[in-house]
């Protein structure tokens, strides 16, 4: 059975990547101005797009303009506030949506991913800048594709209850234990040297490690968090340690084992990662993060009219025999994805080679690792569904 091909991922992405102002100009994830038109531009979460803004008669209120050819003119439709981060070193251009019940144009409000964040770095030093503006870049792409994807994101509660998810971006002070980016109960820790380009590299030459991105840290850590929420209570459980291990084996010796000793001859037929080998929730992590890089690029290409399933390349093609169950629908979408990867891939990998650049996608999917990527879809497509 050949999986289907991909019109409806091309139709359809899951969060929308391409955006154009209403003067037809294209415009960009991060862009709070058009360049073209100079409207004032936001991004609101909830729509996943970037919309042309105009000032409402209520001062600090804004309102989103119907794109041209819509048939209304220049009609106004949702109220939004812009974020109040937007005036500060992070650039937020995102929107918070405005009920009425806040007036006057002094009111600040973050918006929902600004939210998230419970520590930040002294923006009193000017060193901390751009850092900062490159690590909530990262933070707030995160956000949008979790947010697209249908999952559950909220603030850690007061209480310390576990549901939640909060952001600290932490500096390593002189004298003092330096700041380990990870995970632990809903909070993600950032240490914001790994924004500096030069360490980061370096930190990724030692570790020996394929990339190393700030999104590539925070979607590795979200996915400790959705481990908890999605994993850990849930019956999956079960299958779960029939595919990646026994989650219950002690944590820390692993890390420390694997710090010590490496990975294991052949983990590139069991792994994504060396570093996934460690331990079950390191492999998850590195799964589920890997499984947003795969969905995010696609979606981006999808929405800039790119045609995985029609690029002329002889790629790697999974048939469902490589999920060892029975066919289904949802195992349909998977494969027809995971295909659709493939065939872009290699063309990117060929375009970086054209730069004389290292291949954009340095990775051979194995069987085991396809089974545990479907693993992770078949967590995050209920969502999906119910958006």
């Amino acid at each position: 059975m050949t999986p289907p091909a991909s019109p409806s991922l091309r139709l359809h992405p899951s969060t929308a990547r391409a955006y154009r102002c209403t003067c037809g100009a294209q415009v960009f994830f991060r862009n709070n101005t058009c360049l073209q038109c100079g409207r004032a531009l936001g991004f609101d979460p909830w729509l996943g797009q970037v919309l042309a803004i105009a000032p409402d008669a209520d001062s600090g209120v804004w309102r989103a303009v119907t794109p041209q050819g819509s048939g209304n003119g220049e009609g106004f439709l949702q109220r939004y506030r812009r974020c109040a981060q937007m005036d500060t070193p992070a650039l937020c251009n995102w929107l918070v949506r405005d009920n009425g019940s806040a007036t006057g144009a002094a009111v600040a409000l973050s918006c929902v991913a600004c939210r998230l964040n419970r520590v930040i770095p002294d923006l009193g030093l000017e060193r901390n800048h751009e850092p900062w503006r490159k690590v909530e870049l990262a933070r707030r792409r995160l956000v949008s594709q979790l947010i697209g994807l249908g999952l559950p994101v909220e603030p850690l509660s007061q209480d310390g209850g576990s549901a939640g998810l909060v952001f600290d971006t932490l500096v390593s002070l002189p004298g003092q234990a330096q700041v380990l980016t990870g995970h632990a109960q809903g909070v993600i820790t950032l240490n914001l040297a790994e924004a500096d380009d030069a360490y980061r590299e370096q930190v990724r030459s030692q570790m020996r490690e394929p990339y190393r991105t700030l999104l590539g840290h925070y979607r590795h850590e979200v996915g400790h968090h959705y481990w908890d929420r999605l994993v850990r209570n849930d019956p999956c459980l079960q299958g779960f340690r029939a595919l990646f291990g026994d989650d219950q084996q002690d944590y820390a010796a692993a890390l420390n084992a694997h710090y010590q000793q490496g990975s294991p001859p052949g983990w590139r037929d069991t792994y994504i990662s060396s570093y996934a080998s460690a331990h079950p929730w390191e492999d998850w992590a590195e799964t589920w993060a890997h499984y947003l890089h795969m969905r995010d690029t696609l979606d981006t290409a999808v929405s800039f009219g790119m045609a995985p399933d029609e690029v002329d390349v002889d790629a790697l093609h999974y048939l469902p025999s490589v999920l060892q169950e029975e066919p289904s629908p949802e195992a349909d979408v998977f494969l027809a994805m995971l295909n659709a990867w493939t065939r872009l891939t290699a063309v990117l990998n060929e375009l970086s080679r054209s730069m004389g650049l290292p291949d954009f996608y340095p990775f051979v999917l194995s069987d085991t690792v396809v089974r545990k990527l479907h693993f992770v879809h078949g967590r995050v497509e209920p969502f999906e569904r119910t958006t």
